[in-house]
């Protein structure tokens, strides 16, 4: 099961690199689509954030994910994006070798302060995955707007998504 709940995380996140060895600075920076006015930068940013407090979590099985790096650089340079994409990925390789239903408890903010609740290391980082794949469709938003094409025509689609939608959503 490993192998597949890993291969799955580094499929999904090999997709960012793929398209930000694609895109300028200026593409990944560009904060000028409403309604949010964010970038595809703040989005890459803030998913390999997600990551990053899984793994400063996992020695104390503690997981917070209220403690963000927000690192502007990774959000503003693609290149620095792309190094931290393959220093994540390296390390979701090293969980290969672990039991995916040891016990974390994950800090989070659901809107009414920090709560902590009980998952297993499989069950974050399948949330991870999601998390990642939500934020590859406002990547895609972002890009339309920029008319800057995506080469992948499933990314930002989650995978269950049918053929005939994804043909159907292209086609109109």
């Amino acid at each position: 099961m490993n192998t597949v709940v890993i291969n799955s995380l580094l499929n999904t996140l090999y997709k960012s690199k793929n398209l930000l060895i694609e895109l300028n600075d200026n593409s990944y920076c560009c904060k000028e689509v409403g309604p949010y006015y964010s970038s595809v930068g703040s989005h890459i940013r803030h998913v390999l954030d997600f990551y990053k407090c899984i793994f400063k979590g996992l020695d104390s099985k503690h997981v917070n994910l209220t403690l963000r790096d927000r690192d502007k650089v990774v959000e503003n340079d693609c290149n620095c994006a792309i190094s931290e994409i393959e220093a994540i990925a390296k390390k979701i390789k090293d969980l290969n070798s672990l039991d995916l239903n040891v016990l974390l408890d994950v800090e989070d903010n659901l809107g009414d302060g920090n709560i902590t609740l009980q998952y297993t290391l499989g069950a974050l980082l399948a949330q991870a995955n999601s998390h990642t794949i939500h934020h590859y469709a406002i990547i895609a938003y972002i890009m339309d707007r920029l008319d800057v094409e995506i080469k992948d025509e499933n990314f930002g689609y989650n995978p269950t998504t049918p053929k005939h939608v994804l043909k159907h959503t292209k086609a109109s």
